[in-house]
């Protein structure tokens, strides 16, 4: 839905004037103004900011404007902006070149770095974006079983390729319906829509398309509606699910890899995936997209199966070098996990406290370093209770922290992001300009 309040106008004009000249310019020669639509504000009404630096917990626009940053470019500055080791590895590999089109021994060093990590995953593929990584996995799902349809979540997002951009029909059993323009209707004919933390329609898809089912594909924390944590068992139950039906459960961790866990969910919840995709984090800030699984599977992609995938990029040696960087302080560093856990849950109580001191309906879910706020007198567990939380709230919510120096995500179906670079100072930042908060 799109926002035109007067208010927020009125505000955008005031305090981010270099801002929207910048997107009055954007907008003559790149559709829309913005390269990926979420930037756009259109949820949430306004001009998006334009920004100019950034550095540990902090981000700065073209009109000099500070902001506590709980984007972290959507995830990956788990270490905070323009960390030190990450820098300087990237100056480092630039130094020798920024691409060869060939392999480099960085491309090997995070191959074994992964593996070394994750158990599930034998053998790891490198790509350049979440999107990447979700649809070759998908791929060699389809590959692999010799089957074609498969099984996603009503409002998870697994990036932008044609299977992923459907929406639930009138009932689990019905196909999905694309849900944008270009996609054709006869892709959306093998994807299948079940209800996230419903098991139920999930075994009755499964049930209506026995043997016909490649792959069920999974956001197992969800981020893309908000912050939504599986229920108990429900991850379980996939896992269970898939094994009756002979399908290849796949859990996209873009978001969570790296982030929740140094073993992301399936160390977190003690449930291993066939195929995992990766991003975010193991980029280090740079674009890196990664997909892994057991040997017997990964096999099968060229040159050593018959399933084609390739990337002129992929692998690129700055990426490695960023990503390589970033998870070996992760892994030196596990204390880092157990301090980001600590201020998220600090600051959810804390948000949690001032809202119902003040009778404002709301649901917060955290996970680890993931958390959302939730305008509504419900438990907010799938797409549809997502759906029915108080939008307008929320954007008055954004734009009130907004012009008070926080920069939470222009959405109320994206989840916030703390990085380690936070402070005490922050947090309580974060809470005193939320006291202030009023519908």
């Amino acid at each position: 839905m799109e926002i035109s309040s007067r208010e927020f106008q009125i505000s955008n004009k005031m305090l981010y004037q270099e801002s929207i000249k910048l997107f009055d310019r954007a907008k003559k020669n790149i559709p829309g103004g913005v390269n990926s639509p979420v930037r756009a504000f259109k949820s949430v009404g306004g001009n998006p900011l334009f920004m100019k630096s950034a550095k540990g917990a902090y981000m700065y626009d073209v009109d000099g404007r500070q902001y506590i940053d709980f984007i972290n470019s959507w995830g990956p500055m788990i270490l905070g902006h323009a960390n030190h080791e990450v820098l300087e590895a990237i100056k480092k590999q630039a130094d020798d070149s920024t691409s060869f089109g060939a392999p480099t021994e960085w491309e090997v060093d995070m191959a074994e770095l992964i593996c070394s990590i994750i158990p599930s995953v034998d053998k790891v593929r490198m790509v350049n974006s979440g999107t990447e990584a979700c649809m070759s996995a998908v791929r060699l799902a389809r590959g692999f079983t010799g089957k074609d349809k498969i099984i996603k979540f009503a409002g998870c997002y697994h990036g932008h390729a044609d299977c992923f951009l459907i929406e639930a029909g009138s009932g689990a059993l019905t196909f999905g319906e694309p849900n944008s323009p270009g996609v054709p209707k006869a892709v959306a004919n093998d994807t299948l829509i079940a209800r996230y933390n419903d098991l139920e329609s999930v075994n009755a898809i499964m049930q209506a398309n026995s043997g016909q089912v490649a792959c069920l594909i999974v956001e197992p924390v969800a981020g893309n509606m908000g912050c939504i944590p599986p229920a108990e068992g429900f991850l379980e139950g996939l896992r269970s699910l898939c094994d009756q039906h002979d399908i290849l459960l796949i859990f996209d961790e873009v978001m969570t890899g790296f982030r929740l866990t140094l073993g992301g969910v399936q160390e977190l919840y003690n449930v291993q995936a066939d195929l995992v995709t990766y991003g975010k984090v193991i980029g280090g800030g740079l674009p890196v997209g990664a997909f892994g699984g057991k040997a017997e599977i990964m096999n099968h992609l060229a040159p050593d199966g018959p399933v084609y995938q390739a990337g002129t990029l992929s692998g690129n040696p700055v990426a490695m070098a960023a990503g390589f960087t970033t998870l070996t302080i992760l892994k030196n560093h596990p204390e880092i996990y157990t301090e980001l856990t600590k201020k998220a849950e600090y600051l959810a109580k804390g948000i949690q406290q001032i809202l119902e001191s003040k009778s404002i309906p709301h649901t917060i879910n955290q996970v680890g370093s993931m958390l959302s706020v939730h305008f509504s007198d419900r438990p907010v567990t799938d797409f549809d209770s997502a759906k029915n939380a108080a939008g307008e709230t929320f954007n008055k919510f954004f734009h009130h922290l907004l012009e008070n120096g926080i920069y939470l995500p222009p959405s109320a179906y994206e989840t916030w992001f703390l990085t380690d670079s936070l402070v005490d100072s922050d947090l309580e930042k974060v809470l005193e300009v939320v006291k202030g908060f009023k519908i």
